[in-house]
């Protein structure tokens, strides 16, 4: 049923690409509210992303690594300054082409490319195993990163493998300018405006306790959780939740750890919940 949240209002912890979770619980019924976790800009200095832009024109790789879509949008972004968009596409084309899970699949799509291969689990282990399955000798390598994660077990098992490693990253994040933001979610919990606290990965966890303990909202957090439902997508994110000693409310079945099946969890169990506009 398309309105089976309606009246519930969930919250969401926007990351890189929250924006098909939103449109996903807004067929639902839920009245969304949406929270960035940080501002995305583009890499401070751009003079190492377009020299690797000017690498991978000049000779294409035999195999391209993409972690993230805004990475490669980033990516395109500089190159369409630099006159060079058409020619790395090009470029780009010949190289086989792997993918964190679909997001950079869709990324790869809009500039008319193809992935050869999409990991089964969107981590850095689950790029790391599929890797592991193909030879890599003497392969030039590029590989697009995103901030704020120790790449080194990634770019290490590449090296083992014999690759040639060519990395970019190609933007930073800025989360501090999103602070407030947070600290209002964090209020709106803690009031009994939200009925549930929707995390898709367990960055959001780390992000939303780093801020109330900068601003001072530790407790006010905890009160804020008491009252509302917690819904994880699957077990990372409920093991970090362990790790703060918070729980998780709802999860959705195993081996369903995305987005619709965390949906249609979250609707079974806000069923028979009044839903904070009704309270």
């Amino acid at each position: 049923m398309a309105d089976r949240l309606n009246g519930y209002r969930i919250l969401i912890l926007e990351t890189r690409e929250e924006a098909q979770f939103s449109k996903l619980l807004a067929e639902q019924g839920a009245d969304v509210v949406q929270c960035p976790m940080f501002t995305i800009h583009d890499a401070p200095d751009p003079a190492p992303v377009e020299a690797w832009i000017r690498r991978a024109i000049d000779q294409p790789f035999d195999d391209l690594v993409l972690m993230t879509g805004e990475g490669l949008r980033r990516i395109m972004k500089l190159a369409r300054t630099r006159g060079l968009d058409q020619a790395l596409v090009a470029a780009l084309a010949k190289s086989r082409k792997f993918t964190r899970g679909p997001k950079p699949g869709r990324a790869l799509r809009e500039i008319g490319l193809e992935a050869q291969q999409t990991t089964d689990k969107p981590t850095t282990e689950g790029v790391i195993e599929m890797l592991a399955k193909l030879d890599l000798k003497q392969h030039r390598l590029g590989l697009q990163l995103y901030p704020d994660k120790d790449h080194s077990a990634l770019i290490g098992a590449l090296n083992a493998q014999g690759a040639e490693v060519d990395t970019v990253l190609p933007y930073v994040y800025d989360p501090k300018a999103a602070d407030a933001s947070i600290v209002a979610a964090i209020d709106d919990m803690a009031e009994g405006r939200i009925d549930c606290v929707a995390l898709t990965n367990l960055g959001q966890v780390r992000r939303l306790i780093e801020a109330a303990k900068t601003h001072g909202s530790e407790a006010r957090l905890r009160e804020g959780f008491e009252c509302t439902l917690i819904a994880s997508v699957g077990p990372a994110v409920s093991g970090e939740l362990a790790a703060h000693g918070l729980r998780a409310d709802i999860v959705p079945a195993d081996d369903a750890y995305f987005m619709r099946p965390l949906i249609s969890a979250m609707a079974v169990a806000l069923r028979e919940r009044p839903s904070a506009a009704a309270k």
